[in-house]
C-alpha cells in the first residue's frame, strides 16, 4: 500500500498476526544467515545496492528583490517573478517548470522576512515539504539565503545468498522507509534473465536481468513503477545495511561535540551515568543481524540535566541528516494550539471543533453532536469520528483520507465524517486525521500558515536547524506526522517539556500547558502488558525496572521515532528507527530497551 506520510501507529489488533510473520521470517533468516557463511561459486550471490537519488531542480542561493513594485526572485540562476495580484505582505514565486516554489511573508513590523522553499512531489518524495530559509537583508528591500531542500533518496540493498539445498533466497532492505519489510524471495536464473519470487506468494514477482560484463542486475519494481539498477557492494562499505562500517570489534563511547544549535554537551560520568549499561545497549545494537533485525535503530540520543551525554547515529544517519518523525511530530500540534492561545487566540481545549472552519458551511453526515466536540476531544484522540488508523476499512483512516483524490481539502474531508460515538470521554481510538484538524483550528485563530506560525513560536526559540514540514495537496501544513527534524532538534521537544517549557532561559509554552498537556486525559487498550495512557498528544507509560516503577510521556511514531520524557531522573531520550510497519519491534524499545538500559545507568550510585 502507497503512503503519503504513514504517520499513524500501527494496527493493535494485528499483533498476534505479525508475531507470526516473525516467526516465519526469523526462520527464512536464519537460513540466510547460515548461507552468508558458506563459499558460493555463483555470480549472483552476494550483496547488492541501488540507490536512487533524485537531485533538486533548483536550489542554492538565494535572492529575494522588493525594490520595485513587482517584487522578484533568483535561486541559483533561476529567476521568478511574484504571482500576479499578490498582496503586499504575502509574495509567491512560483519557478518554472513546476521547479519549486517560493512563499514570502513581509514582517513590515520588524522589516523583516519569513521565506520558504516548497519542493515539489518527486518519484522519492511523495508530497511536497515546506523549508524555511534563513535571509540577512543586503541592502535597501534586498535579501539573501541559501535554498536548501529535503535530499530524495531511495536505497535498496539485495542480499542473494544459496541455502544449504543448492536454491537461492534473497531479502531486500530498504533503510528509508522499510520497504519489503518480512518478505524473501526465491531467486530464479534463466540465461541473463533473473526472477525473484516472494516466498509468501509467488505471484508477486520482480523481474530484471544480469549483466555479467559489467557485474550489475536490473530489477523492475511495479510498486515504485520503476527500474532499479544493482552494483555489487561489499560489506565493508555497505553503509545503510549494517548498523556501521566497518564493523567495530568493540563500542567505545565519545562524549557528543557542541554545536551551535543550544545544546550544553557533557560525558556520562558528569551526569553521574553508568556507561556500562549504555555500552551494552550500544553494542546490541552494532551486532544486529540486518537479515533478521530487531533492533533497526538509527539514532539514539539522551540528555540529563539538560546536556547531550550521548549521540550515536548508524545505517547511515547522521546529526546533519533530518529524520521523518512521523507520528511523533503530532505532540507539536496541541503546543501551537497552547501557544496561540498564551498569544491572545481565542483558542483553548473547550473551544467547538466545527466553529473554527466557517468557510465550509455545509458537512455531510449532519449529527448534533458534533457541535459538541471540542479541541481537547481531538487531542486526546476522543473525538468520535469515523476515523480509526488501526482499521483499514474506516473511512478516517488515515490512508484512505490520503489516497481518495476527491477532496483535496484534508480539514472538510475529517468534518465530513460521520461520529460512530459520543465526542469525549476516557476512550482514546487512535485518529490521525483528528489531530491534524487542531493544525486547521490553530490556523484560522492566528489567521497565519501552519509552517510560518511553528517556524516563528517553536523552531526558533528552540533554535532549530534544517528542518522541512510536509503539505497536504491544499498547500496547508499537515499537522499529523511527516515532520522532518534533526535527532537533535527533535530531542529538544522532550527537554523543553521536562524543564516546564523553558529552553535555554526562554519560555516557549506555559508550564501550565506543559503540565496539562503531559496528564492522563484518556486511554488506549494496553500493549504487550503495558498500560497505554494519553494526554495531549503525549503517550503516557509507568515502566518497571527493578522494583520501581517510573511514569513517563513520549511522543512516538510509527518504525521507532520516540522522544520519551523520565522526569524522576530527569533524562530525556531519542530513538529514530526503520522499522516501519513493524509495531512489535520497534514499540518495544521504549518498553523494554528503556528499562533494561537506560534507566539502570541512571540510577546506578555513582
Amino acid at each position: 500500500m502507497k503512503r503519503t506520510f504513514s504517520s499513524h501507529q500501527q494496527l493493535w489488533r494485528r499483533v498476534l498476526f505479525i508475531h507470526s510473520c516473525l516467526i516465519v521470517a526469523t526462520l527464512i533468516a536464519g537460513i540466510v544467515s547460515q548461507a552468508l557463511a558458506a563459499e558460493s561459486s555463483h555470480s549472483l550471490s552476494g550483496l547488492w545496492v541501488g540507490e536512487e537519488i533524485v537531485a533538486a531542480a533548483v536550489h542554492g542561493e538565494v535572492t529575494i528583490d522588493g525594490q520595485r513594485p513587482e517584487w522578484r526572485s533568483v535561486v541559483a540562476g533561476v529567476e521568478a517573478k511574484a504571482d500576479p495580484g499578490s498582496d503586499p505582505v504575502y509574495h509567491v514565486f512560483r519557478f518554472p517548470a513546476d521547479t519549486g516554489e517560493l512563499r514570502v511573508h513581509s514582517l513590515a513590523s520588524t522589516k523583516k522576512l519569513a521565506a520558504f522553499w516548497i519542493q515539489p512531489a518527486n518519484a522519492v518524495n511523495n508530497n511536497r515539504y515546506a523549508t524555511p530559509i534563513k535571509v540577512s537583508a543586503v541592502g535597501e528591500n534586498r535579501w539573501q539565503g541559501v535554498v536548501r531542500p529535503l535530499a530524495s533518496r531511495l536505497s535498496l540493498f539485495l542480499s542473494i545468498q544459496e541455502t544449504p539445498d543448492g536454491s537461492m533466497l534473497a531479502v531486500i532492505r530498504n533503510p528509508e522507509a522499510n520497504l519489503f519489510r518480512r518478505n524473501s524471495y526465491r531467486v530464479d536464473v534463466s540465461g541473463n534473465t533473473v526472477i525473484l519470487s516472494d516466498t509468501k506468494d509467488a505471484s508477486k514477482k520482480l523481474e530484471g536481468s544480469l549483466n555479467e560484463k559489467e557485474d550489475r542486475l536490473s530489477l523492475r519494481f511495479t510498486n515504485l513503477d520503476k527500474i532499479i539498477q544493482f552494483k555489487r557492494c561489499k560489506a565493508e562499505t555497505a553503509v545503510g545495511f549494517f548498523p556501521r562500517v566497518p564493523r567495530e570489534p568493540r563500542y567505545v563511547y565519545r562524549k557528543p561535540v557542541m554545536d551551535n544549535d543550544g545544546w550544553e554537551t557533557a560525558s556520562l560520568a558528569e551526569v553521574k551515568m553508568d556507561a556500562k549499561p549504555i555500552t551494552g545497549l550500544i553494542e546490541k545494537i552494532l551486532e544486529s543481524d540486518p537479515l533478521n533485525n530487531a533492533l533497526n535503530i538509527q539514532s539514539l540520543l539522551i540528555a540529563r540535566h539538560g546536556k547531550l551525554v550521548l549521540e550515536e547515529y548508524f545505517y547511515g544517519f547522521d546529526k546533519e541528516r533530518p529524520h521523518d518523525m512521523r507520528s511523533a511530530s503530532k505532540t507539536f500540534a496541541p503546543m501551537l494550539l497552547g501557544i496561540a492561545h498564551e498569544l491572545g487566540a481565542k483558542i483553548g481545549p473547550e473551544t467547538p471543533v466545527y466553529s473554527q472552519f466557517p468557510e465550509d458551511k455545509e458537512f455531510a453526515n449532519q449529527d448534533p453532536r458534533k457541535a459538541k466536540m471540542t479541541a481537547r476531544d481531538l487531542m486526546t484522540m476522543t473525538g468520535g469520528l469515523a476515523c480509526d488508523d488501526n482499521d483499514d476499512e474506516s473511512p478516517g483512516n488515515e490512508d484512505n483520507m490520503q489516497q481518495q483524490k476527491e477532496q483535496p481539502n484534508w480539514y472538510k474531508y475529517t468534518l465530513d465524517l460521520p461520529l460512530q460515538r459520543d465526542p469525549g470521554g476516557d476512550k482514546a481510538v487512535y485518529c490521525s486525521a483528528g489531530m491534524n484538524l487542531i493544525g486547521g483550528m490553530v490556523k484560522h485563530a492566528t489567521s497565519r500558515w501552519l509552517p510560518e506560525f511553528f517556524d516563528e513560536s517553536v523552531a526558533d526559540p528552540l533554535q532549530f536547524q534544517t528542518y522541512h514540514w510536509n503539505l497536504m495537496p491544499s498547500g496547508d501544513g499537515y499537522a499529523a506526522g511527516g515532520l522532518q527534524l534533526r535527532p537533535r532538534d527533535e530531542l529538544k521537544l522532550g527537554q523543553l517539556y521536562l524543564a516546564g517549557g523553558v529552553w535555554k532561559g526562554r519560555r516557549v509554552v506555559s508550564r501550565d500547558w506543559v503540565e496539562r498537556s503531559t496528564a492522563r486525559h484518556s486511554s488506549f487498550e494496553p500493549a504487550f502488558g503495558v498500560d497505554h495512557e494519553y494526554g495531549y498528544g503525549w503517550h503516557l507509560y509507568h515502566l518497571k525496572s527493578a522494583d520501581h516503577s517510573y511514569r513517563v510521556y513520549a511522543a512516538g511514531g510509527n518504525g521507532g521515532q520516540i522522544v520519551m520524557v523520565i522526569p524522576e531522573l530527569d533524562v530525556v531520550v531519542g530513538f529514530n528507527g526503520g522499522s516501519y510497519g513493524e509495531f512489535p519491534k520497534w514499540y518495544k524499545w521504549q518498553t523494554e530497551l528503556v528499562p533494561q538500559f537506560i534507566i539502570p545507568a541512571a540510577v546506578a550510585k555513582p
